[in-house]
């Protein structure tokens, strides 16, 4: 059964950092696309990056700031967030497709989810 479970979020003042990870089971993440998004309240869910075998891909509101990687012996993707900032406070949700496109930001790309982990930036 095909398992996506993230964790790491929590409360963080401006200008701090936090780790979030993806743990897969089920599948082998090695041969799909992990994407990580995350919704506000109030607002649609977006496209804050994406990793493959072949590339990497960030949303502009995160470059310089946020850094996707994975673990393929651990089945494990992360999203290293740093230089945090107010409008960065959003539930976190990672997903898996099967596809490496250009559209990796739409939700619609993307099959199984994650229940999610809240990121909350405050002084």
């Amino acid at each position: 059964q095909l398992q996506l479970v993230e964790s790491g979020g929590g409360l963080v003042q401006p200008g701090g950092s936090l780790r979030l990870s993806c743990d897969a089971s089920g599948f082998n993440l090695d041969y799909y696309v992990i994407g990580w998004f995350r919704q506000a309240p109030g607002k649609v869910r977006e496209g804050v990056s994406c990793i493959s075998k072949y590339s990497t891909k960030y949303a502009d509101s995160v470059k310089g700031r946020f850094t996707i990687s994975r673990d393929i012996s651990k089945n494990t993707a992360y999203l290293q967030m740093n230089s945090l900032k107010y409008e960065d406070t959003a539930v976190y949700y990672c997903a898996v497709s099967v596809r490496d496109s250009n559209t990796w930001y739409r939700s619609s790309e993307y099959a199984y989810w994650g229940q999610g982990t809240q990121v909350t930036v405050s002084s």
